[in-house]
């Protein structure tokens, strides 16, 4: 049954916020674009006894909010409203707007409140009932990876470094885990640090990644994978707005620059059994029978999956040779090249990180496809295939969809893809997919004109 939030609780957050006078209500849309309305203190107990009234078109948009109308969402019924109810406890303060903003999240209902089909985190909620059923919790924490951008463009309009805060110098260097370049954006990271602890999510390790102004940002570890997939929203929203008021621009476009590192989005995951054990957890460092059965289940579906880990056309632009992205489904220990990497660490924190998916996957579609994967491999025992040793890139060709039409087609033709997320909403993602891709191939590009336009 669906847990909504009590009105009681929010009265006695706001009693302890006397400031706050409007409260940013986020719905985050198929691409986890966080969607929504602002209303004002006095109007919260009504969204908590009625809901927020929105289109259902919501879960029908393109990523530049055009409602995909092939899906029935929009016009067909009228871009008919459902009633959108709070999250339990994710009242929060919104530092970067200043003490009279709060925001809070919701989820998307039928009138007779039962889970609208096409809200993701009730796919994910589907999938997690699965492992319940088994007695099965899965644990988790979300990595994430993104871009300080200058708010200029060039003059072809692309994405530059940003000049750094200290030394004025725009940067164009690699530079893996630089403490310089922690030195330099220390204000803006240290604001993106004093929010997250103001609105309780478990953020921890900040690292400088590969590209100039590339930062990945860790998530704690919690036993509910919806409250994971919550704080990731969270912390994209959050991220975006405080680079806004520093200066910055911050982005999870996976591949903003063609020579620089992308931007992926990294799940790590362990299953703890009704007694709390690590169901994972073994002295061999490739980890139990389990863990390996999980392994096989991301291996059995990673090509049903690739158009959830890479939704968009920039999506692709990530998967190149030893760039850290993996090109097919292997599996190894401690490994950075692979697909699904065991890392390394004590015997009882055994766990699988999925490392595929762009930093612009919706957290919650992501979790649901790795999670049902998973499922999938333990339920039905199935073989990872053998470790790899070595070079990932050296050693094994590509094998996974690597192109949109791909990737969209074998998530049309998923078996899986309808069984883990449910045949509606699989067919309700695959027509918003390919509408994009559609619209986004129609256009030209400057860069068709440079090639063609006088050499053909």
């Amino acid at each position: 049954m669906p847990q909504f939030a009590d009105f009681e609780q929010a009265r006695a957050w706001l009693a302890q916020h006397p400031q706050v006078r409007y409260v940013d209500l986020l719905l985050p849309d198929q691409m986890g674009i966080p969607r929504g309305k602002r209303v004002t203190v006095a109007e919260l107990e009504g969204v908590h006894r009625h809901g927020l009234l929105l289109p259902a078109s919501m879960f029908a948009l393109d990523v530049l909010g055009g409602t995909i109308q092939a899906t029935g969402l929009g016009f067909d019924e009228g871009d008919a409203d459902r009633p959108c109810l709070p999250l339990p406890g994710s009242l929060a303060p919104v530092p970067w707007l200043g003490e009279h903003v709060a925001q809070m999240q919701v989820a998307m209902y039928d009138h007779d409140r039962s889970p609208f089909f096409g809200d993701p985190r009730h796919v994910l909620e589907q999938v997690l009932a699965g492992f319940a059923r088994h007695g099965l919790t899965p644990v988790m924490a979300v990595e994430l990876e993104f871009y300080f951008v200058d708010r200029e463009r060039t003059p072809e309009g692309r994405a530059q470094p940003p000049r750094q805060p200290l030394s004025g110098r725009r940067e164009d260097k690699t530079q893996i885990n630089s403490m310089a370049d922690l030195d330099e954006y220390s204000t803006v990271l240290m604001a993106i640090d004093e929010a997250a602890r103001a609105q309780n999510l478990p953020a921890g390790t900040v690292l400088a990644e590969y590209g100039p102004g590339q930062f990945e940002v860790n998530l704690h570890h919690v036993d509910d994978a919806l409250l994971a997939c919550d704080h990731a929203i969270r912390l994209k929203r959050l991220v975006k707005g405080v680079a806004l008021a520093h200066g910055l621009d911050a982005t999870f476009m996976p591949k903003p620059y063609r020579e620089h590192a992308g931007s992926g989005t990294h799940l790590h995951v362990s299953v703890v059994d009704a007694q709390g054990r690590n169901i994972f957890a073994a002295d061999d460092p490739q980890g139990s029978p389990a863990l390996k059965h999980a392994i096989g289940g991301l291996v059995a579906t990673i090509n049903d999956t690739m158009a959830v880990c890479a939704p968009t056309a920039n999506s692709y632009r990530r998967f190149q040779p030893e760039a850290y992205v993996p090109l097919n489904p292997s599996w190894s220990v401690n490994n950075r090249g692979v697909a699904f990497r065991v890392p390394a660490g004590p015997p009882d924190g055994r766990r699988v990180e999925h490392r595929v998916a762009g930093a612009d996957a919706n957290p919650y579609l992501l979790a649901a496809m790795v999670l049902g994967g998973m499922l999938h491999g333990i339920e039905n025992r199935l073989d990872p295939g053998p470790v790899l040793a070595g070079n990932a890139y050296r050693d094994t060709r590509p094998t996974i969809p690597l192109s949109w039409p791909e990737a969209i087609a074998a998530f049309e033709h998923s078996e899986f893809a309808r069984q883990c997320l449910g045949e509606r909403f699989a067919n309700l993602y695959a027509l918003t997919r390919r509408g994009e891709m559609q619209d986004f191939n129609s256009y030209v590009s400057p860069l068709e004109f440079s090639w063609y336009l006088t050499t053909v």
